[in-house]
């Protein structure tokens, strides 16, 4: 589940914290760290980690909070910058937002940002309404790559590219969707997707 910016900090001094040390923070050294008045706050991002399944708590006790390791490879936390429209073109709107994702979604090297998918249009490649993509931020594609593509410097969308001269063609995975079709200099590549993730 995807963490705001502020709870993903909370979890890297926990960690932290507990690796130096051997036992966990209290909440007003958390609250102290981020110079908070609060321990209130404190409980609230604690809590919401303990729902989202990244820290475990005993809550009659003190200095309960323990990170949880993931088995297998490994994750990455990536920024989770906002929304893309598979459909309609929507605003680009960027978030504060992080999502862990496994490792192996991840190519080697390359930089990764994540999007969360709103509409249809890409169904038929099995990328479905509120689903995560994961997308190598790059700005060029070849033809047929599914692309997140930022349209007149406004609109962000997710299709498949095709160029075609001085035109290019957003391509929908969905055959009752049609294409756009749009001159070349109206496209900014953002990236290129290279995974999937969904929750259920």
């Amino acid at each position: 589940m995807a963490l705001t910016r502020r709870q993903h900090e909370v979890l890297d001094f926990i960690r932290s914290f507990v690796a130096a040390h051997h036992y966990s923070p209290s909440l007003e050294e958390i609250a102290g760290h981020f110079g908070l008045s609060s321990v209130a706050t404190v409980h609230k991002h604690v809590q919401h980690l303990v729902e989202k399944g990244h820290l475990r708590k005993a809550w009659n006790r003190a200095r309960s909070v323990e990170p949880i390791e993931r088995e297998g490879e490994g994750s990455v936390v990536l920024p989770l910058l906002g929304s893309v429209a598979a459909g309609r073109p929507i605003e680009a709107v960027e978030t504060d937002e992080t999502l862990e994702v496994p490792s192996s979604l991840l190519p080697r090297g390359a930089d990764c940002f994540a999007l969360r998918v709103c509409g249809d249009s890409m169904i038929e490649d099995q990328i479905a309404d509120g689903d995560f993509v994961i997308v190598e931020s790059r700005p060029q594609a070849t033809d047929g790559e599914a692309v997140v593509a930022l349209l007149r410097g406004e609109e962000v969308t997710l299709k498949r590219f095709y160029r075609s001269g001085s035109q290019v063609r957003l391509q929908p995975a969905n055959s009752e969707m049609r294409a756009l079709e749009v001159p070349a200099e109206d496209v900014e590549i953002r990236g290129v997707v290279r995974g999937l993730l969904r929750k259920f």
